[in-house]
């Protein structure tokens, strides 16, 4: 950019006052004067542009939606997805410390009668299935009596871990399986429930009644029937029980419709 001399700048300014002159302004501010004016309108201007957080564009408002969740398509496929919960619960430290897997339940799962134990016992931990040892196969051979198979019910277990030294479950531990148990049954929705022994009954109906007062009768869990009878485990330790075992079995059947000898 050229250089203005001095007398350039006068002469400008000459021009420029003639100008004004001409436009009818008389008198010019004070230096002043002017900066206030400048700093007023800065002020002014400052106050009437909008903030950061209001010049940012917003975003369009999105009505909420009821969202509805997918149907089951199958009891089978939830309890898969299910028993995979289940495999990687560690709410019982010690039991996911000490367990060689989870036992998660076997047979149909869309069973009229389900035969609910109290806990996996050695076998039971060493193969994955709820009653496999000696208990399952004397159960085996009272469904056999009944005209059942293994196939046709749903067998599960109060605890799907085994308790060190096949210790009775604490009511920690059943609480802490409680969910899984209720979710269980929920899918498979059976008709009847056979508890086996005294942890299972007091478990699932929350009382501390001894197995003796609560064979014999239908109870009821939620909407299901439900009948109590030993454990197979007591029956293989006293002989003399069967008789009486047999005797809730019968009464079973009889309820379910379906009576045996």
């Amino acid at each position: 950019m050229a250089e203005v001399s001095g007398s350039e700048l006068v002469r400008m300014a000459q021009q420029m006052l003639e100008s004004l002159q001409a436009a009818g302004v008389q008198q010019l501010p004070s230096p002043s004067s002017l900066q206030t004016s400048i700093a007023a309108s800065a002020d002014i201007e400052s106050e009437l542009q909008p903030s950061k957080a209001d010049a940012q564009p917003r975003s369009p408002v999105i009505e909420e939606e009821e969202v509805t969740m997918p149907e089951v398509k199958s009891s089978a496929s939830t309890l898969e997805i299910l028993s995979k919960e289940v495999a990687g619960c560690t709410l019982c430290q010690e039991l996911a410390e000490t367990r060689t897997q989870t036992v998660f339940g076997v047979g149909n799962p869309q069973a009229k009668l389900c035969l609910l134990g109290e806990a996996p016992g050695a076998e039971e931990d060493r193969q994955g299935e709820p009653f496999v040892g000696r208990s399952g196969q004397l159960l085996t051979k009272i469904l056999e009596a009944c005209h059942l198979r293994r196939e046709d019910v749903y067998i599960l277990n109060i605890l799907k871990c085994r308790p060190p030294g096949n210790r009775n479950p604490t009511p920690p531990e059943s609480q802490n399986c409680r969910r899984y148990l209720d979710r269980q049954l929920e899918l498979i929705n059976p008709e009847f429930i056979c508890c086996l022994g005294a942890v299972a009954a007091q478990n699932l109906l929350e009382t501390t009644e001894a197995i003796g007062r609560l064979r014999g009768r239908i109870h009821s869990y939620r909407d299901v029937k439900v009948v109590c009878t030993y454990h197979p485990a007591y029956l293989l330790r006293n002989p003399p029980a069967k008789k009486d075992a047999w005797e809730d079995m019968k009464f079973l059947m009889r309820e379910m419709g379906t009576p045996v000898d």
